[in-house]
This record gives structure tokens, C-alpha cells and sequence, in this order.
């Protein structure tokens, strides 16, 4: 199975944010993911439409806006203009969801819906058919190096049945406490896109750090 990982810069040195995102992209991630918080939602704050700007005059690897955000209708289409090529929204702040994800359709994005782990896999059924992935949260969203959610890995395998049985080609992403042990759980239960922070970003080379976490991911650890 084709695993992409996704690089959060939530856990990057922020100082060096240009050099840090081409040693990950030269360790050979699949994109950057920008954790979009707006202290309501949840409790912290980080990330706007400034640092989307940024980030797509400085890399070419696609850019995904993760929308923790309330209200994401207001603001989801200018992540889309702002250059991210994947815009995420979760399904307990949307009030119209399907509309949601066609007008960011419309916008020439990919979409995803994303779920916090108390939220039940029947909450995205009917958006299943209208988005591109589905966000599994495999720790509460906020704050980085959590621990990793392990009764998560049921919704995974569950996700994985509902795509197969509808004949679907979604992705399905986790996000949380992804580390070379978790890399491997998830991908076997369905997982086809991994969003790793600290396990890339957490310390030494993201390069050889990104290398090592996607061949956990492809069942080759070192």
C-alpha cells in the first residue's frame, strides 16, 4: 500500500522554518501540513493565512490547512486562495458540511473531514461521497507529542471497511502521536496518509528522521 507522510510544522523550529522543510522534503515527505488553531475550537492558538502564504513562496510540496478552527464556512475558501492545496475542516464545527466541501471543490482544493476521537465514524458517513479524505484524530487536537490514542486504530480499521464497501478512493489520514511504532499500527489498519510532527521535527535531522518513519510505515524499520 502507498503510504504519503505529511510534515507538521506545529513541532519545527520556526526560526529556521525554510531549511528545516527542505531537509524533511529532501528525507522525502509528501507534503507540509500547517495546524490552523483559533483558541476557541480548541484551546490553543498558532498558524493563519500569513504563514499558507509563506510557506507556498518558499516550498513546492503541496500544502495542507488543517481548519481547528470554529466557523471554518467563514474562512475555508481563503486558505484555498492563500496557495494550500488540501484544506481540512472538522465536522463538529461545520454547520453545513457537504455545502462546505463543494464550495471547496469548486475552489480547485482537495478536502478532508476531519473527526477528534470522541466523534463517531457515523458523523462523516453521509460526507463520504463529497470529500477526498477523512482526518482521523488519534489524540486531542491543540497541542503537539501527545500520546497516540490506541482505541483509534478500531475507527481506522472501520474507515477502511465503510471506503472499501462503497468502492470509494479515499484517503485516510491520522494525525497524532505518529512515531515509528504507531506508523506501523496505523498503516495496518487502513491509515494511507500519516501526519507526523514531532517524530520528523522533534529533534536531529528531519531528513533521516523522515526516512526512518516512512520505513516504519512500509513494515522496513531500521
Amino acid at each position: 500500500m502507498a503510504v504519503s507522510l505529511s510534515a507538521s510544522i506545529l513541532s519545527a523550529d520556526l526560526s529556521n522554518l525554510r531549511e528545516e522543510i527542505a531537509r524533511a522534503q529532501e528525507g522525502g515527505v509528501d507534503g507540509v501540513h500547517v495546524d490552523v488553531m483559533d483558541g476557541h475550537f480548541v484551546p490553543n492558538l498558532s498558524f493563519g493565512l500569513p504563514v499558507v502564504r509563506a510557506l507556498r513562496q518558499i516550498t513546492d510540496l503541496p500544502i495542507e490547512a488543517h481548519l481547528m478552527i470554529e466557523f471554518p464556512e467563514r474562512y475555508a475558501e481563503r486558505f484555498a486562495e492563500a496557495g494550500a492545496d488540501v484544506v481540512y475542516f472538522h465536522v463538529e464545527a461545520a454547520s453545513r458540511p457537504i455545502s462546505l466541501s463543494t464550495s471547496l471543490r469548486s475552489a480547485g482544493v482537495e478536502v478532508g473531514a476531519a473527526l477528534n476521537p470522541s466523534t463517531p465514524l457515523s458523523a462523516v458517513e453521509e460526507l463520504l461521497d463529497s470529500v477526498d479524505r477523512i482526518l482521523v484524530m488519534t489524540v486531542e487536537p491543540g497541542f503537539g507529542g501527545q500520546r497516540f490514542i490506541e482505541g483509534m486504530l478500531q475507527k481506522i480499521s472501520r474507515l477502511r471497511e465503510l471506503k472499501e464497501e462503497r468502492g470509494l478512493g479515499l484517503e485516510i489520514a491520522v494525525d497524532g502521536g505518529i512515531n515509528c511504532s504507531t506508523a506501523t499500527k496505523v498503516v495496518e489498519a487502513g491509515a494511507t496518509v500519516l501526519i507526523a510532527g514531532s517524530a520528523i521535527f522533534g529533534g536531529g535531522d528531519p531528513a533521516e528522521a523522515a526516512r526512518s518513519l516512512r520505513r516504519c510505515a512500509e513494515g522496513r524499520p531500521d
